[in-house]
């Protein structure tokens, strides 16, 4: 007695096609240009972060703090700001400083990334303004 057997069927290949391999590889792509751009502004804002601290703690008036800044930021290669451009105010006995600053951040020919980046040495976290208006 032989059993039946049922034929081998051939079943439809799974994958991705060469068109949905080129639609993944341009979206990877997208983002990668947007990593390798926006990563060094993010770094730079917080070494401008780490600066103030360093300000901050090195104490003294408030064009000594600025120097200090100033000093971090030479070192660290930071151009967005400059000591010049904190808010440096004494709330609650000690001196808080506060800086905000915007970043363009080209990406082709005619569209541009603008990235609004802020902080302070505050422990509320309440970024103070500069006197006279925005930047």
């Amino acid at each position: 007695m032989m059993q039946d057997r049922k034929p081998v069927s051939s079943t439809k290949q799974q994958g991705i096609s060469l068109t949905g391999l080129i639609l993944v590889l341009m979206v990877l792509g997208v983002f990668a240009l947007l990593a390798i751009k926006v990563v060094p502004s993010y770094l730079e804002f917080r070494a401008v972060r780490d600066g103030i601290a360093r300000a901050k703690a090195a104490g003294g008036s408030v064009s000594e703090m600025r120097q200090a800044f100033d000093k971090s930021a030479e070192i660290n290669n930071i151009d967005a700001i400059r000591g010049r451009d904190l808010v440096i105010g004494n709330e609650g006995g000690s001196p808080q400083i506060s800086f905000a600053y915007e970043k363009r951040i080209p990406l082709t020919a005619r569209a541009t990334l603008v990235i609004d980046y802020d902080g302070t040495t505050d422990p509320s976290g309440v970024v103070a303004a500069k006197e006279g208006g925005s930047n």
